[in-house]
């Protein structure tokens, strides 16, 4: 009696066939489909931008002092950017917009760290909230993008 013959393919564990199954129920995005989370971030960063000139322009400061213009400007044409990838379905777009939405959670999480009024404790949660679950509802989305294959792959 010998030994088993050993299978040919790697056993897997649990996660990696948790992973193997959640991979292959992702279907490609059909040409034309924009799933919903994908038209809200084009939104919010249109909405972001836009906002951001339009204070600009009415004069808004900040810390009593008017914001460089260069900042502004170089700000709002990345959000305008990344609304424009976003809409075309780029993969760097969502995935920089995904950083960005990270960056900013985490900077709402310090500015509550340092609230000092009612209004401090309220607006952080709700920004970390909206950004963390459009985080969320992008991951799937991205998965469903087909990453551009690179030479010799």
């Amino acid at each position: 009696m010998g030994a088993p013959a050993a299978s040919s393919e790697p056993t897997l564990s649990r996660s990696q066939r948790r992973d193997a199954e959640a991979r292959a129920a992702l279907a490609p995005l059909a040409p034309g489909e924009r799933p919903g989370a994908i038209i809200v971030a084009a939104a919010v960063a249109v909405l972001l931008g836009g906002a951001n000139l339009i204070a600009f322009a009415a004069g808004a400061k900040i810390g009593a002092k008017h914001p460089a213009a260069g900042g502004v400007i170089v700000f709002a044409l990345l959000m305008f950017s990344c609304a424009i990838g976003l809409w075309r379905l780029w993969y760097g777009a969502v995935l920089a917009f995904m950083a960005l939405l990270a960056i900013i959670t985490m900077l709402f999480a310090l500015l509550l760290i340092e609230a000092s009024n009612l209004l401090g404790f309220l607006v952080p949660p709700v920004v970390m909230a909206g950004g963390g679950y459009l985080f969320y509802k992008l991951v799937r989305v991205l998965g469903r993008i087909q990453m551009p294959s690179y030479p010799g792959r």
